[in-house]
C-alpha cells in the first residue's frame, strides 16, 4: 500500500529540520521588515538595494555600519533617501550559512576579472583554508572578530574578492530594488482589496 502523500511531506520536513529553519529566519529578517515599512514602495525598495549591495561584499561585521554611513551621506549631501530599517535587516543576506559560499564566490569572479585562469581553488579547498583561519576566534569579542576577518581577507583572498563581488554588489542590488517594488506593491494591492471586500461584506 503506497504511504500517503501527507506522511511523506512530514517525514522531508522532519529530514530538514534546519532548512524549514532558516526559511522561517529569512521570512523574520527580510519579508516581514518590508511588508510593515510604512513608507512608500519606492522608499522601501532602495533600502533593500542598500542592503544588498552591502551584503553583497566581503564586509560581514561592519555592513550595517557602512548602511548607516551610506545613509547619512544620501539624506544630507544628495538629499536622497531611503528605508534605514530594511537596508540594516538585508545586509542579513550574507550570514553565517551564506558567508564561505558568497566569499567564495567574489574570490572566483575576482580571479576570472583579472585573468588568474590557473589560479582558481576548488570550494573545499578555500572553505577548510577559511575554517582553519578562524577556528581560534571562538571567544574573542566583536572588535577583535571583525579586526580579524579585515586582515584574513586582506592578507589572504583581498583584491580578487574586492573586485569580484563588485559585479555581484551592483546586480544585486538591482535585482532586490527591481523584485522588492514589485512585492510592496503587490502586497499593498492585495491587502487594500481584502479591507475593501470586507468593508463590503460588513455593509451587505
Amino acid at each position: 500500500m503506497p504511504e500517503p502523500a501527507s506522511s511523506r511531506s512530514v517525514e522531508r520536513r522532519q529530514a530538514r529540520p534546519w532548512l524549514d529553519r532558516f526559511k522561517r529566519l529569512c521570512r523574520y529578517r527580510l519579508v516581514i521588515p518590508i511588508k510593515r515599512s510604512p513608507h512608500p514602495p519606492e522608499h522601501t525598495a532602495r533600502g533593500v538595494m542598500i542592503g544588498l549591495m552591502w551584503g553583497l561584499t566581503p564586509s560581514v561585521g561592519a555592513q550595517m555600519i557602512f548602511c548607516l554611513i551610506t545613509w547619512v551621506i544620501a539624506r544630507r549631501f544628495f538629499k536622497w533617501d531611503f528605508s534605514l530599517i530594511v537596508s540594516l535587516a538585508w545586509t542579513w543576506t550574507t550570514n553565517v550559512i551564506t558567508l564561505v559560499p558568497a566569499y567564495y564566490l567574489f574570490f572566483i569572479t575576482g580571479q576570472l576579472m583579472l585573468g588568474k585562469f590557473d589560479d582558481l581553488s576548488g570550494y573545499g579547498d578555500f572553505a577548510a583554508a577559511w575554517a582553519n583561519a578562524i577556528q581560534d576566534q571562538t571567544h574573542a569579542t566583536f572588535w577583535e572578530s571583525a579586526w580579524f576577518y579585515t586582515v584574513l581577507l586582506f592578507k589572504g583572498w583581498g583584491v580578487p574578492m574586492l573586485i569580484g563581488c563588485i559585479p555581484w554588489s551592483i546586480f544585486g542590488g538591482w535585482m532586490g530594488y527591481t523584485w522588492s517594488l514589485r512585492f510592496i506593491r503587490r502586497h499593498r494591492r492585495r491587502k487594500a482589496e481584502k479591507l475593501m471586500t470586507n468593508a463590503a461584506k460588513q455593509e451587505a
